[in-house]
């Protein structure tokens, strides 16, 4: 990777490295010297695109907020309002699956008591997914079979909550392709408590 890259691939370079690292080992130990290791580079020249691991780890979080929502938006896109929901779920459980660096290296910022550039943004990237959320629960609410008594607020936190727990679960097993495998049946039970009772 060390070869003649612009500026912009460099900084996504470094970005898909340390999703790479995160994978693997605890992300707060990944220094930048793993990182420009990984790359091919000295630190001296992945400072010239960062002027921190910080900084590093703001790109990776914006990025990964960027992608994520992306993907989520074109799930639901077109799709009735349960249909959309469903899309959605496996949609983030496969953005997980095929990145498992990102729930680590999430975890880890979230954890972390002082405010930081990177843990602002994890923040607003579950703030704009709730809304969306929202937004598809409440166009479903009586017209696509999601009760009119559905809290479209609480619901939202129970989709991601749902997800988090698959997301915790695949961690610990070390698997993360369980949660693509699992996330099927764990909608299905979430689609249940949403559904119009006959």
């Amino acid at each position: 990777m060390s070869g003649y890259l612009r500026a912009d691939e460099r900084r996504a370079a470094t970005v898909e490295s340390l999703l790479a690292l995160a994978a693997e080992q605890n992300p707060s130990d990944i220094t930048t010297t793993a990182i420009a290791r990984r790359m091919g580079l000295t630190q001296g020249a992945l400072f010239k695109h960062f002027p921190s691991r910080e900084a590093i780890v703001e790109a990776v979080m914006a990025s990964v907020a960027e992608r994520l929502m992306a993907r989520l938006e074109a799930a639901a896109e077109g799709r009735p309002p349960l249909q959309a929901l469903e899309a959605m779920f496996l949609a983030h459980a496969g953005f997980v699956a095929d990145h498992p660096g990102v729930p680590r290296l999430l975890f880890g910022e979230l954890q972390r008591a002082e405010p930081t550039a990177p843990k602002r943004i994890a923040q607003t990237l579950l703030a704009g997914y709730a809304h969306l959320l929202v937004r598809v629960i409440e166009r479903g609410r009586g017209a696509d079979g999601i009760d009119p008594a559905v809290a479209a607020e609480d619901a939202a936190a129970l989709f991601i909550g749902t997800l988090q727990g698959l997301v915790m679960q695949s961690l610990l097993a070390g698997s993360p392709e369980a949660i693509r495998e699992r996330a099927p049946a764990a909608f299905a039970l979430y689609r249940r408590a949403l559904e119009v009772r006959p």
